[in-house]
């Protein structure tokens, strides 16, 4: 899982001058947040993500099999047989491809989607990804039946896994429901991705409250605001609530009274892993690295399993300010948690760590996967050539006589 929201990414091509600075031993000049580089954008929800699209093809022609609006509905509950109390993400993945988001359930559970259709997400390779960045008003879309032959329907939510539901054999005028998938609580993890205070508010905040999710959805975010408000003026420790309120004040650039909401937030429930996420990225935004730093640490420590881009903010935030160590074990940390190369960015920000610390051989190889990964980059010319200095300076040492 990614962050919900990315806004206004800070650029990374500008590491050819630290490189260069580091070859010679001096201090770069520049970082992560400066002009020019593989550029990073919005959604909300930071894709939603780099290179996101179906993994099948849907190059045939066959007459006998089109795209068609191939409808599924069905149920997610916790172990306990309790609800989310939250949207849960519903992702489509194929042949061991990189997921498809397909939509998220209501905070009751219920969903129903239809497979195949195209989502407001983030396409370009070179962007980083989020958790949330899906419009919940898809445009258009479907999908042939043979196109489902090697998929799965997976369910997402922080600190808890389930059992895929194949749709191998799913067709378009099978009974839509596919039942209920549970989910079962992972590990020893000590934050939240639902708020302890949501069962202790007054039958109206929470009416107010369910009416404002259902306004997001819509993307009628000024009208999602005054019902979020009300939920907090009813409860005033409505933690989910005040995060919610945040996320669509800094959907629509009041990011002083985001940071309020999710401070208030925060308060009312600590272990509620939210709104550190969402602190985390207006400091992105704003290049204070330290926030970036300390609220990215935050979400490390209350879920080490479920959020690769908490380690991947936490990396650039840590190389901004010249701390290499933590930098580059949280690179890798993001690494082991994005085995489906989510966010190729990760290799960059590695490569970068790494010729920080004249590991030249390491940093080539970390740039060569990045390039491989997102071949179609915006800025891979500009990253081929800091490769290219990189791998001058490895063979200028392989050639060197050694005192």
């Amino acid at each position: 899982m990614y962050f919900r929201q990315i806004s206004g990414m800070a650029c990374l091509i500008s590491f050819g001058v630290a490189i260069l600075a580091a070859q010679t031993s001096k201090p770069a000049p520049s970082g992560p947040g400066s002009a020019g580089g593989p550029a990073t954008g919005t959604s909300g929800n930071m894709s939603s993500l780099p290179g996101l699209g179906s993994t099948t093809s849907s190059t045939s022609t066959n007459p006998a099999d089109p795209p068609r609006p191939i409808v599924i509905t069905g149920r997610v509950t916790l172990e306990d047989g309790s609800k989310p109390g939250q949207a849960v993400l519903l992702e489509r993945i194929c042949g061991g491809g990189r997921p498809h988001a397909e939509g998220y359930t209501d905070p009751s559970g219920s969903f129903s989607l239809r497979l195949g259709q195209e989502m407001d997400v983030i396409a370009d390779a070179s962007e980083a990804p989020s958790r949330n960045s899906i419009n919940s008003n898809p445009t258009s879309g479907g999908i042939r039946e043979r196109d489902l032959a090697a998929c799965d329907l997976r369910a997402v939510l922080s600190g808890y896994q389930a059992q895929n539901v194949s749709l191998a054999s799913h067709k378009y005028l099978d009974n839509p429901d596919i039942g209920t998938i549970i989910m079962h609580r992972m590990g020893a993890v000590e934050g939240l991705t639902m708020s302890a205070t949501t069962a202790f508010a007054p039958k109206d905040a929470h009416k107010a409250y369910e009416k404002g999710l259902e306004l997001v959805r819509k993307s009628k975010f000024e009208e999602a605001r005054k019902e979020f408000e009300k939920a907090v003026g009813i409860y005033p420790k409505f933690a989910a609530a005040w995060y919610e309120l945040g996320s669509v004040e800094d959907r629509t650039d009041h990011s002083a009274e985001a940071r309020n909401s999710y401070a208030q937030s925060i308060a009312a429930d600590s272990k509620y892993i939210n709104p550190y996420e969402g602190l985390s990225l207006i400091a992105f935004r704003e290049g204070k690295w330290q926030e970036v730093a300390d609220s990215s640490d935050r979400v490390m420590h209350l879920d080490p399993y479920d959020y690769p881009g908490a380690y991947y903010y936490n990396a650039v935030a840590n190389l901004e300010l010249r701390n290499l160590g933590p930098a580059e074990r949280s690179a890798r940390q993001a690494l082991k948690l994005d085995a489906a190369h989510v966010n190729p960015q990760i290799h960059y920000v590695l490569g970068i760590v790494l010729a920080q610390k004249h590991d030249y051989t390491g940093a080539a190889e970390s740039l060569r996967t990045y390039l491989k990964v997102a071949p179609d980059a915006k800025d891979s010319d500009k990253v081929r050539k800091q490769l290219g200095e990189i791998e001058q300076t490895v063979q200028a040492r392989a050639t060197t006589p050694q005192p």
